[in-house]
């Protein structure tokens, strides 16, 4: 079973026990966060969107804080005696996905009928 979940501005597909690095979360490390936005569930042939999903959730425990390696922004005007070197780390939150669940009645009579 898979999720396509959106948060940080940008959307990712998770599988039970991926680790995976978002943007920074305001939760300390070994702290439980769920995602409530989640586009897609899919399994097999099987894809349940939009009102499907009403009550879906995604959850997680943060597994590490950091910062990520340093992009160097280098700016120059030739003949101008100019030149300028900034840098930027953008600051990430790794969780390992724990469970993906679907609580909604349609979801519930779609897996009764599939089986």
């Amino acid at each position: 079973m898979y999720a396509i979940i959106r948060t940080g501005g940008k959307q990712y597909r998770v599988q039970e026990g991926d680790v995976l690095r978002v943007e920074k979360l305001q939760a300390e490390v070994g702290n439980k966060v769920s995602f409530e936005d989640v586009l897609l569930i899919g399994e097999g042939e099987k894809i349940l969107v939009g009102a499907d999903l009403a009550k879906a959730t995604v959850s997680a425990v943060v597994a590490e804080e950091g910062r990520g390696k340093k992009v160097v922004i280098f700016k120059k005007r030739r003949r101008k005696n100019y030149r300028l070197t900034k840098g930027h780390r953008q600051s990430f939150t790794a969780v390992r996905i724990e469970s993906i669940s679907n609580t909604s009645a349609t979801a519930q009579k779609a897996d009764a009928t599939a089986e």
